[in-house]
């Protein structure tokens, strides 16, 4: 019988896989959650409605003179404002994105390690799994050639060649 040689046993070499979450969070500085903060706000059906009222309300005054004219049609004062909105929004939103598309990276990365792991150990599975495949074809072999023995593939009372 020759000898069955089995893989050395599986060690895990790596350090264990950390949440990304967890590590884009503690690298949060105040100025990106405030990023996200405005982004995620000013991204809301809320913001949208509240704005639209405020508006409606800036106009209404206006063109009633019900408290007085401070923004007269064709509402120069309104149109100074939302520029500066805009003009702070949006360089504000991108670094929201910014951050996102940097939490994208580490993620893909963070799968990339996770999916090599992954095949380090199915081939070494896959290796355990061969090893014991040709172990049960000796041991198939021995029996077959021991004495008294009869084939295990061939079925019960069927005479031997």
């Amino acid at each position: 019988m020759s000898r069955l040689r089995f893989p050395e046993p599986f060690h895990h070499h790596h350090p264990p896989i950390r949440d990304v979450n967890e590590l884009l969070k503690e690298q949060l500085t105040p100025g990106l959650r405030a990023a996200d903060w405005v982004a995620k706000t000013i991204g809301s059906w809320a913001f949208i409605i509240v704005q639209s009222t405020m508006l409606a309300a800036w106009v209404a005054l206006n063109v009633t003179a019900f408290i007085r004219h401070w923004d007269p049609y064709p509402f120069i004062l309104m149109n100074l404002v939302l520029s500066l909105q805009a003009a702070y929004t949006a360089p504000i939103i991108m670094m929201s994105q910014n951050r996102q598309a940097e939490r994208d990276r580490v993620e893909a990365h963070n799968d990339y390690l996770i999916n090599q792991k992954a095949e380090e150990e199915i081939r070494t599975m896959l290796s355990h799994l061969e090893a014991q495949s040709q172990a049960l074809m000796e041991m198939r072999r021995v029996l077959i050639e021991g004495e008294g023995m009869r084939d295990v593939d061939r079925p019960a009372g069927t005479p031997e060649p």
